[in-house]
């Protein structure tokens, strides 16, 4: 690639933040501490039904990710609308996190976030190195979704959907 050629980082990041995603963070104790460990996601898909995996990105510079990939099953939590706090202090490096969050535990033992859009148990398949950021694939192994409306990431900033359920197609 030429320097004529170059994409200017910012204007790509305005460009693509034209695209609505869901938000979602990925949880998981802490195999020494027993303590819930976590990180906020915004790139996050279906990948397969047969077997059934998905994926998310992470940065290279997340100091939460390398404590939740040691774990042998994480959850990821679809955040609600209701949920930017916990977007936001997922999304924060140090602090505690999880201080006055309440969650359960899937079947595995992963925190799921109490209030949540859906809850995937996953574990780690594999890992893709892709610029600043590791792109995961995991497989799912337990998930739920119950009836509220997404949080939703757009231009740099939380939104959300109105959706008349009577009239949202399935």
């Amino acid at each position: 690639m030429t320097a004529a050629d170059a994409i200017d980082g910012q204007h790509m990041r305005r460009v693509l933040g034209h695209f609505a995603t869901g938000v979602v963070a990925v949880t998981g104790i802490h195999a020494d501490t027993g303590a819930p460990v976590g990180l906020a996601a915004n790139s996050f898909t279906s990948v397969s039904l047969d077997p059934p995996l998905v994926a998310f990105c992470v940065g290279k510079a997340s100091t939460s990710w390398p404590l939740v990939r040691q774990i042998p099953r994480f959850s990821i939590n679809v955040l609600a609308e209701d949920q930017e706090d916990v977007c936001r202090r997922l999304a924060t490096k140090g602090a505690d996190k999880f201080r006055g969050l309440s969650w359960d535990h899937s079947p595995g033992g992963a925190p799921i976030l109490a209030g949540g859009l859906a809850w995937i148990e996953a574990e780690l398949a594999d890992e893709h190195e892709a610029g600043d950021h590791t792109i995961v694939v995991a497989r799912v192994r337990h998930l739920e979704a119950f009836d509220r409306d997404p949080l939703l990431f757009f231009r740099g900033g939380y939104g959300r959907i109105a959706t008349d359920r009577a009239e949202v197609r399935r």
